[in-house]
């Protein structure tokens, strides 16, 4: 009975495992490639695990007290053909793992431009992929489409075989972007920028959700992705257009707020300069960017003058800014308008390189700090 009870609870056990085949059949071929990537190591890897699994029960079952009939050889301590075969096979197949992840590594850097859309379908050199801009809120995830500009919470579409080049990054703490039908997992970290490239070969609708713990809404940090025909995405545009409202920037500091389970929310216009205002930290107005502070910073900073360049924060919890004990906390004050702070920032972005190159040759005249440093280049935040 007891053989009996134990075969009835295969069926439960199976049911406790939670599997869910999308990582195994994903939608895009980005994921479809990471897939093959663990099915290939996973063979590699099953060559060596397979026979000693295998070998091992039938030493136990050979050489077991009761077989008086196995050969017992007190004596033997070296064979060549079983060294060869212990080394030499574990060997090649870490050459072989190298080889594939060195490939695959390289291949599919999320940094990485597209180079097909899925096997034998290059990337077109006429398509333009579309650029979403990607912020990690607590506890939501908002999607900005600087090309219509528009913006969705916890909502995301894109067109079917059209490349997604992705630029992401966070408001608060460190989170794990992911949606495994599309491409596998990037961080997104405040004050920093990561880069996903993906396309999305079959229309559905896909999970996506936060990979790495942020805190008590954490489970609620979910969204759908929808992958459209071209015509339905066009409509999706146009849907959000007509009823969303603006998003500026005291809307997505209230929108910043922590919240949980927050539903689909849309925005039909947005401020264009937003995501970089989030990534350098200065959506509040009156607050230094930190693409201005590194400009000034390169020029040799502001001195002791500028240590009074500071502005008391006012306590807030649920925005998380200020704190009850310890020193008033502070932040520095920008010299300079938020537009012309980040005007400036992406001037200085397009500016050609400095020659760093030795100089020689006689009887030159010695260069100035300002051409030696290229800073009559630089354009002035005041």
């Amino acid at each position: 009975m007891n053989r009996f009870f134990a075969i009835a609870l295969l069926p439960l056990l199976a049911l406790l495992t939670a599997c869910n085949a999308v990582v195994m059949s994903p939608s895009g071929d980005v994921a479809a490639q990471q897939r093959d990537l663990v099915v290939v190591s996973t063979i590699l890897m099953l060559i060596i695990i397979i026979p000693v699994m295998v070998l091992t029960v039938f030493f136990a079952w050979k050489y077991r007290q009761s077989n008086t009939d196995a050969p017992y050889d007190p004596e033997w301590d070296h064979s060549t053909q079983l060294e060869l075969i212990i080394w030499a096979a574990p060997l090649l197949i870490i050459i072989c793992l190298g080889a594939v992840t060195w490939m695959a590594t390289h291949l599919l850097d999320p940094y990485r431009p597209l180079g097909r859309i899925s096997p034998g379908k290059a990337v077109s050199q006429t398509v333009k992929p579309l650029q979403v801009e990607v912020v990690a809120l607590d506890w939501k995830w908002l999607f900005i489409y600087p090309e219509y500009g528009i913006a969705s919470v916890n909502e995301m579409a894109a067109p079917v075989d059209r490349p997604i080049d992705f630029r992401l990054t966070s408001s608060a703490v460190m989170n794990s972007f992911y949606i495994p039908a599309l491409a596998g997992q990037i961080y997104t970290m405040p004050g920093m920028q990561t880069k996903l490239s993906a396309v999305i070969n079959h229309p559905g609708a896909y999970q996506g959700f936060s990979a790495n713990y942020s805190g008590a809404g954490f489970s609620g940090m979910r969204f759908t992705f929808h992958g459209l025909a071209d015509d339905a995405f066009d409509t999706w545009v146009a849907d959000v257009k007509a009823k969303g409202t603006a998003l500026d920037r005291m809307t997505y500091l209230q929108l910043e707020r922590p919240s949980e389970n927050v539903p689909v929310q849309h925005y039909a216009n947005v401020d264009p300069e937003l995501f970089s205002a989030v990534l350098n930290r200065c959506v509040e107005r009156g607050k230094m960017c930190m693409s201005e502070m590194d400009e000034i910073d390169a020029k040799g900073g502001l001195g002791m003058a500028g240590i009074y360049n500071i502005r008391s924060l006012e306590y807030d919890k649920y925005t998380r800014r200020g704190a009850v004990f310890g020193p008033e906390p502070t932040f520095v004050v920008g010299i300079c308008t938020t537009e012309e702070a980040l005007q400036s920032s992406m001037n200085l972005q397009t500016l050609p390189p400095l020659n760093t190159a030795p100089f020689t040759g006689a009887g030159l005249p010695r260069p100035s700090s300002t051409q030696l440093f290229g800073l009559q280049r630089r354009p002035s935040n005041t």
